[in-house]
């Protein structure tokens, strides 16, 4: 009796469960595209460490959200995106974008994964302009790609390390920071860190070209406004909270914020460890890590 309505049950929260991660993240892209060809473990394979990391959806949510305010710092960085795109006004078609570039990536085959880089490569190399000090940009500029990649890195290990049961150890750390170098080169970051301690040193060394300027606020407010339903807001909130606590305390700074104590930022994590548990659950058995995993075996 109870396995028949387990039977039911699952079904029915497993779809309330996905159309709530649509409304959060925009994503509405089949998986089917990931289950083929058999046997290809794509860029990285499911031993690596950025199976692991990638397949922990809060933890990818507040990275990400985290690491689009960090790169906002960068007036050239952020003005290659400003000028060239409606991100603002269309934030969640962009995280949509940007989720399932980091999935082909990650989870897809070799040929989905180079078929997505070729394609933001393409893109970027299109982009090209002058920014609100004078200075000119190109979207495929090494340095500017170079501190892209390293904010991302970070910001997802950070959110990872923030968030799980089980933080990665400090050599699954380094790992990972070399495994996330492989996309970060393909897309044409050069002079990448190999290690934790490194990424950090080399974000540092951006200060001095870093500012709060209004379009910094404005990217921060679009961010802080992001609509979602009702009933996703009290876990976005979670999310979006989270995305500053993992900051660099100088970082946050930078954005004119302040850390909280530890008492609420701890609490905070608890209930987005919580919060999260629903969704981890339906996502381990049909997400896209599901998927490639499957096209494994």
């Amino acid at each position: 009796m109870l396995q028949n309505i387990q039977s039911i049950l699952k079904p029915i929260a497993f779809e309330a469960i996905g159309k709530g991660l649509q409304n959060i993240t925009g994503a509405s892209s089949s998986l089917d595209a990931f289950k083929m060809p058999v046997g290809d473990p794509g860029l990285y394979g499911p031993q690596s460490v950025v199976w692991k990391v990638h397949a922990d959806f809060s933890a990818m949510m507040v990275g990400g959200l985290s690491s689009l305010m960090i790169q906002a710092l960068h007036p050239r960085a952020l003005a290659a995106v400003w000028d060239h795109s409606n991100f603002r006004e269309q934030l969640k078609a962009r995280l949509g974008r940007t989720a399932l570039f980091v999935a082909s990536t990650t989870y897809g085959s070799v040929e989905m994964a180079t078929q997505s880089i070729a394609r933001v490569n393409a893109i970027h190399a299109k982009i090209q302009g002058i920014d609100q000090l004078g200075q000119p940009y190109k979207a495929n500029e090494p340095d500017l790609l170079r501190w892209v990649h390293l904010i991302e890195t970070v910001s997802f290990l950070n959110a990872y390390q923030h968030l799980a049961m089980r933080p990665l150890s400090a050599a699954d750390c380094n790992r990972y920071v070399v495994e996330m170098n492989k996309v970060g080169e393909m897309l044409g970051a050069t002079n990448l860190p190999t290690t934790l301690q490194d990424v950090l040193q080399a974000i540092s060394e951006y200060e001095p070209v870093l500012s709060f300027d209004q379009r910094t606020r404005e990217t921060l407010q679009s961010i802080e406004n992001y609509s979602v339903g009702i009933t996703e807001k009290p876990f976005f909130a979670l999310i979006l909270k989270s995305s500053f606590d993992i900051m660099p305390h100088w970082l946050l700074q930078k954005l004119q914020r302040t850390p909280d104590g530890c008492l609420q930022t701890n609490a905070r994590r608890v209930a987005l460890q919580i919060a999260s548990q629903p969704v981890q659950w339906m996502l381990d058995e049909q997400g896209v890590s599901a998927v490639a995993k499957a096209r494994m075996v």
